[in-house]
């Protein structure tokens, strides 16, 4: 099959020709009809996630067509179209018994702990466990723009988050999970304040349900900001971006019993921001992570799609080709442009 692979960190993809998956005796292996970009992966070529084994195939946020099953699947079969978790849940460790699949102690996540889907076929591990059937009318770049930003931002929001009809929520960073975070929680009822560092995607955000947006570069301090339009601040907030700077705004500008979600990634210089302890005190303010969504709780999500209450697809951004992937993949480092960008031909 051809891949997309990188046998340095930090150093340019190819294109390669490499063996095809087999599948596991309890998974699947996936031909990709589309998969997304995700600064994610960036993090993975750049050398900040430990579990990756060189050389790699990076890639996590896919759909395509179960094209062989081991033994052991008993739920699926070929020619179904799926979609995936980016965290594998193993399914028998304590939190896959509690319904926490997205904690799994055993977790494997294909693109990092293995290959991934920037290549002609993934396979996935525990696919009676994971895996997610797509409906028919829904298009494969659809699919694979929820793999990870959109179903991180659904929990984070609905599970985490606990956002209810008319709360203040402020969404820091409208990059694809912000931007899918601003849909999702005005769907649910809220109000919404979109902060962000340029026009373009505010604007973006406002047409997907911001009632108020906040540009961070023109404004000298965004916390005080927010409290002026929420009248005392924020009851939930969100840190999309994983930034010292958007964390710490995102606690400090909730009001009392706030709660702050952290779902950008703190990696590297941002692994240890600071944290209003005084605040979180005083004020019994709630911190809490975001990491992905368990398969069993698609079917919520899917039902609003389906009805029109979401519309991920507003969110497909440029669709390229596996060979413009590895230029993507590097550009990455920068600030997303609108959208979230989809491999769809292979």
């Amino acid at each position: 099959m051809k891949a997309v692979v990188f046998e340095k960190f930090g150093e340019t993809p190819t294109i390669q020709t490499v063996p095809d998956p087999e599948p596991a005796l309890g998974g699947v292996v996936i031909k990709v009809e589309a998969t997304g970009l995700c600064r994610s992966d960036w993090h993975g070529w750049m050398g900040h996630d430990d579990g990756i084994r060189l050389p790699h195939v990076p890639g996590h946020e896919l759909a395509g067509v179960v094209v062989a099953a081991g033994r052991q699947v008993t739920r699926w079969k070929t020619g179904e179209r799926v979609t995936v978790p980016f965290a594998v849940g193993c399914g028998r460790c304590f939190e896959c018994s509690s319904g926490n699949h997205q904690v799994c102690e055993h977790q494997t996540q294909p693109g990092f702990t293995a290959w991934g889907s920037f290549a002609e076929f993934v396979a996935i591990d525990h696919a009676d466990t994971n895996l997610v059937r797509l409906p028919d009318e829904m298009e494969f770049a659809t699919a694979a723009s929820l793999g990870c930003r959109f179903v991180t931002s659904f929990r984070a929001i609905v599970d985490q988050g606990r956002v209810t009809p008319g709360e203040w929520v402020a969404v820091h960073g409208c990059g694809g999970v912000g931007l899918s975070a601003i849909m999702i929680a005005s769907a649910m009822g809220a109000n919404v304040i979109a902060i962000d560092l340029t026009d373009e995607k505010l604007d973006f955000a406002s047409k997907i349900g911001a009632v108020a947006t906040i540009n961070a570069a023109k404004t000298p301090n965004v916390v005080k900001a927010v409290k002026q339009i929420t009248n005392g601040g924020a009851h939930m907030s969100m840190d999309a971006l994983g930034h010292s700077t958007t964390s710490f705004n995102s606690i400090a500008n909730l009001r009392r019993r706030g709660r702050h979600v952290q779902v950008g990634l703190m990696l590297g210089d941002h692994a240890r921001p600071q944290i209003p302890m005084d605040k979180v005190i005083a004020f019994e303010l709630e911190i809490r992570g975001s990491h992905g969504m368990q398969a069993h709780r698609y079917q919520a999500m899917m039902e609003m799609i389906r009805t029109g209450k979401l519309k991920p697809e507003l969110l497909v951004g440029k669709k390229i080709s596996l060979e413009e992937a590895p230029a993507a993949l590097m550009a990455m480092g920068g600030f997303e442009g609108i959208g979230i960008g989809v491999v769809t031909r292979f």
